[in-house]
């Protein structure tokens, strides 16, 4: 059987909203031979005899093969391309081991995923679709068979900085740059399912120069050397580069998700990135200056001068960050009571619609970071505290 990693039964339900036509015993007949040509697809839920943990890796295949979710993204995509031209043809699939089990029978379908192409009479004998299972393959057979031209939206650009033999070294060698590399395959599942997760790590790290994402195709002849230097013997594998003088690879084994690649590149980079995207709540903030803040808001007027000359006085010592501290300790010493709640609402506002570069949104998260500072502390906020102060 042409099979690959897991297949998610919620993942196929929710794309039942989509392009793609779903048809069973029931139904078929109705749709194909009526007139259209059909592109099915005969998909099993459960297909993967190779539902192995997002940990494990690839090796070389000796064969290509492919699952129904590596084609299930594709597919979708191909039928969003003809979807001006539902009228003239469809695309489709059959659950070839629930309602459409007959008609995998019929069909001669001996594995999973198997494309087969319909003409406007239906007939007997589909033609089994055998060529490349890229969108640009699908795409190019369809308008060959039809002369229908699709309606491909463009892909965003890449967020991850794509390496081959010729400039590696020079980016992940160069002693200013934190670096973390993919080596991946073209062919391999799991490299599939990585790539979107680590392109939106490549995103959320975008702000952040000398903290690079980065991929290398490893399968690539060129690049054969590079993937022998740093014995990369399956796929996907993931190795960190720290900044300074003598760079050694170090293999990642954390997970393979958002927050498990964003936890780790902000330890050893040393940033304060957030899942999702911006900064997280302890950017900007100065632990000396945060305990000050707590005694500023809480003391009487009076007592709140010397607290504010003693936050100048450690201003003049200490690193970039604390003047804004000073700024909201002036703000409320001179009488604006309502200040901390106006501005906290009006940054969380501006932080929500996004509608500002990245730069900008990172300068109000910050400043929307130290107005928290003087809030009331949660239990859990003081119990954290003093943890830390042991």
């Amino acid at each position: 059987m042409r099979l690959l990693p897991f297949v998610s039964v919620v993942f196929i339900a929710a794309v039942s909203a989509s392009n793609v036509v779903e048809l069973d015993s029931s139904n078929f007949d109705s749709f194909i031979g009526k007139g259209k040509p059909a592109l099915v697809e005969f998909y099993a839920p459960w297909c993967g005899h190779c539902k192995a943990s997002n940990n494990q890796s690839c090796s070389p295949p000796v064969v290509l093969i492919l699952n129904t979710q590596t084609l299930a993204p594709i597919y979708e995509q191909l039928a969003d391309a003809f979807a001006h031209a539902n009228d003239k043809v469809i695309i489709a699939k059959v659950d070839a081991d629930g309602d459409g089990k007959p008609l995998g029978k019929k069909y001669g379908v001996s594995g999973f995923p198997t494309l087969k192409w319909f003409g406007a009479d239906g007939g007997r004998d589909p033609e089994p679709y055998e060529s490349g299972r890229e969108l640009d393959n699908l795409v190019s057979f369809i308008t060959e068979k039809t002369g229908i031209k699709a309606n491909i939206k463009p892909p965003p650009p890449p967020e991850t900085l794509e390496l081959d033999y010729k400039d590696f070294d020079r980016v992940v060698l160069d002693e200013t740059n934190n670096v973390i590399v993919t080596f991946t395959a073209p062919w391999c599942g799991h490299c599939k399912h990585l790539k979107p997760i680590y392109n939106d790590v490549a995103k959320i790290f975008k702000p952040e120069k000398n903290c690079i994402v980065a991929n290398i195709d490893a399968n690539d002849p060129k690049n054969k050397d590079i993937a022998s230097r740093y014995e990369v013997k399956g796929f996907p594998t993931i190795k960190f580069f720290a900044a300074g003088a003598n760079k050694q690879a170090v293999d990642y084994d954390g997970g393979r998700y958002e927050s498990g690649f964003v936890d780790f590149l902000n330890e050893k980079c040393g940033t304060q990135r957030a899942v999702g995207g911006g900064l997280n709540d302890k950017a900007g903030r100065l632990e000396e200056f945060d305990a000050l803040a707590q005694r500023f808001f809480a003391a009487a007027a009076d007592v709140r001068k010397s607290i504010h000359e003693e936050a100048t006085s450690l201003a003049k010592e200490t690193k970039a960050g604390a003047q804004h501290y000073l700024k909201v300790m002036g703000k409320i010493a001179n009488g604006s009571a309502e200040y901390l709640d106006k501005e906290t609402k009006r940054l969380e506002s501006i932080l929500k619609k996004r509608s500002l570069s990245e730069a900008k949104l990172d300068e109000i998260k910050i400043k929307l970071n130290i107005l928290r500072a003087f809030a009331p502390q949660t239990e859990e906020e003081k119990i954290g505290r003093a943890e830390s102060e042991l």
